[in-house]
């Protein structure tokens, strides 16, 4: 099911991932753009992606690991990380995390 309204739709049944530590709705625009808006609880986890991903942190902190790279990098509220299509990242989410991943 999702809500339509003039600017695009919302997927109302939640997307959920890891046991619950991880719930996000989908987003798609009038432009056929998707976007995903959620929260990841405390915890570590790997995501895969498929299409390139801008995860855009709107509140709380984390550590992320691109795939290849051996060190972390820590961000918060208000930063944003890229991550390449075909790929994947592992998160450390100290302080539940909600953002907004911006799809292709």
């Amino acid at each position: 099911m999702t809500t339509d309204t003039l600017q695009g739709a919302v997927q109302t049944k939640a997307n959920v991932y890891f046991d619950g530590k991880c719930v996000s709705h989908t987003v798609t625009l009038a432009d056929g753009s998707r976007k995903s808006v959620g929260v990841i609880l405390p915890s570590t986890l790997t995501f895969n992606t498929g299409a390139p991903e801008v995860m855009q942190l709107v509140e709380g902190e984390c550590r992320v690991r691109l795939k290849g790279q051996d060190g972390w990098t820590a961000y918060r509220g208000g930063q944003s990380f890229d991550v390449p299509g075909d790929s994947s990242f592992d998160i450390e989410v100290t302080t539940a995390l909600h953002y907004i991943c911006h799809f292709g």
